[in-house]
C-alpha cells in the first residue's frame, strides 16, 4: 500500500461579485506526490534554499519571486537570478509528482448561469478529487491519500470543508461515496509558517497553469517544465484528465 499527499493551492479570487478582466479566472491546483517521492523533493528543495539563502526558512512563493520581493530581493542581480531559475526549473522538472488542476472563466461562468452559478472553488474542488481517486484506482488500489490545504481565514476554511464533507458523504456521478471516504485519510489545513514543501510546490505551479489556461497560445517557460506533470489519459490527453475547465 502507498500512501500519497496532495497539496492544494489556488491562484484568483474564487467570488463572483468581482472579475478582474486582466485575470478573469479562479484556478485550483494539486499536487498529488508518493511519500517517498515527497522525502526527495523536501531534500531537494531545502538544499535549494540552503545553497541561496543558507537557511530552510524561506517559504518560495510564486508571487514574491515573479516581483523580486521579501527573501526575493536578491533576484534583482541578474546572473543569480538566471542561476536561481535554472535550479529552481530543474527540480521542478525532475521532481515525481502528478498535477490536477480545475479553471473556472468567472465571467463566461456567470453569463451562462446567472443566479444558478456555482462557487468556483466547490466546483474545482469536485473535479480535482475525483480526478485523484481516478489516479489513485489506476497506480494502486489499495493506495491512500493525505489532502494538505493552506489556511485561507476562518470563513473560507469552514465553506471549503463543507464542501469537502459534501463530496464524501454524498460522492460524485463517477465516484462513490464510500469510494472517497475508503481513499482520503484526511484533509489538514496549515499556516504558510508551516514551511510546507508540498503546498509551495502547489503554489508554484498553480500560477503557470493560470496563465496558460487565460491564454494557451502564448509561450510561457514555467508552464513548459511542469506541462508533462499534469495527469493524462493513456494517450497523452491532459483536457477533462489533469485539467479541467469551466464552463
Amino acid at each position: 500500500m502507498a500512501n500519497y499527499f496532495f497539496f492544494l493551492d489556488e491562484t484568483g479570487d474564487h467570488g463572483l461579485a468581482f472579475i478582474d478582466k486582466n485575470f478573469p479566472i479562479f484556478l485550483l491546483c494539486g499536487c498529488l506526490i508518493r511519500e517517498d517521492a515527497l522525502r526527495d523533493i523536501e531534500a531537494r528543495i531545502s538544499q535549494f534554499k540552503r545553497d541561496y539563502f543558507k537557511t530552510t526558512g524561506v517559504i518560495l512563493h510564486s508571487r514574491e519571486i515573479r516581483k523580486c520581493e521579501g527573501a526575493f530581493q536578491i533576484l534583482f542581480d541578474l546572473e543569480l537570478k538566471a542561476r536561481f531559475y535554472k535550479d529552481l526549473n530543474r527540480i521542478l522538472g525532475q521532481g515525481q509528482y502528478c498535477l490536477i488542476g480545475s479553471g473556472v472563466n468567472k465571467e463566461e461562468h456567470v453569463k451562462r448561469y446567472g443566479k444558478g452559478a456555482r462557487d468556483p472553488y466547490a466546483l474545482s474542488l469536485l473535479f480535482v478529487l475525483e480526478r485523484t481517486i481516478f489516479y489513485l484506482n489506476t497506480a494502486d488500489k489499495t493506495s491512500t491519500v493525505e489532502i494538505l490545504v493552506e489556511q485561507r481565514g476562518k470563513r473560507e476554511d469552514g465553506q471549503l470543508l463543507a464542501h469537502f464533507n459534501s463530496i464524501l458523504d454524498q460522492g460524485t456521478y463517477y465516484v462513490p461515496s464510500g469510494n472517497f471516504k475508503a481513499r482520503v485519510r484526511r484533509l489538514s489545513f496549515h499556516a504558510k509558517k508551516e514551511n510546507i514543501v508540498g503546498l509551495q510546490l502547489a503554489d508554484m505551479c498553480a500560477y503557470p497553469l493560470a496563465r496558460h489556461v487565460i491564454n494557451p497560445a502564448e509561450p510561457y517557460v514555467p508552464f513548459d517544465i511542469i506541462r508533462g506533470k499534469l495527469y493524462c489519459s493513456p494517450k497523452g490527453q491532459t483536457e477533462g484528465w489533469g485539467l479541467k475547465l469551466f464552463p
